[in-house]
């Protein structure tokens, strides 16, 4: 295995992810989104009133997570839990109008850090980064055993 140098293609991709989630964080600030929460929001986005379960297996997450994660979400006015009309025991959990508008803002802030990310790379060039990160990823999931497509709440087949 390669050295950990500063030159090191881990090191360097360590890097990126390191200051990739510095500048998300810095611009989720600028509208009181705390990092975890695009996700939930992203994942509201594909299919509203989805059950706690539901969010937890989609995200990937421990329930127990996702109950801290709607509760602060639901005290900041961004969503609502409702029980299910056929089942009670069941929590559905919807969009407000403020989480809405907070989807909005954090779909845009994404397209900033995508264009910040890749404003000197050519079509070619992005189209090639993005096959190599899929193996990247694919090597990962092998390794985990277990598919992470919708860490991020988007479905595999959405266009990034």
């Amino acid at each position: 295995m390669e050295d950990f140098k500063k030159d090191s293609l881990y090191h360097v991709f360590s890097q990126v992810m390191k200051l990739h989630f510095h500048r998300a964080h810095s611009l989720l600030n600028t509208v009181d989104i705390y990092p975890g929460q695009p996700p939930m929001l992203f994942a509201l986005h594909i299919k509203d009133g989805q059950s706690q379960k539901e969010l937890a297996e989609r995200l990937k997450i421990k329930p127990a997570t996702i109950t801290v994660m709607l509760k602060r979400m639901e005290n900041a006015g961004l969503l609502e839990r409702r029980a299910d009309e056929n089942d009670q025991r069941i929590s559905r959990v919807y969009f407000t109008d403020k989480g809405k508008e907070a989807y909005e803002k954090v779909h845009e802030l994404m397209k900033v850090i995508e264009g910040e990310c890749f404003e000197n790379f050519t079509i070619e060039e992005k189209i090639l980064l993005k096959r190599l990160l899929m193996q990247v990823k694919n090597n990962l999931e092998d390794k985990v055993g277990t598919g992470n497509s919708h860490c991020m709440g988007k479905e595999e087949n959405e266009d990034s």
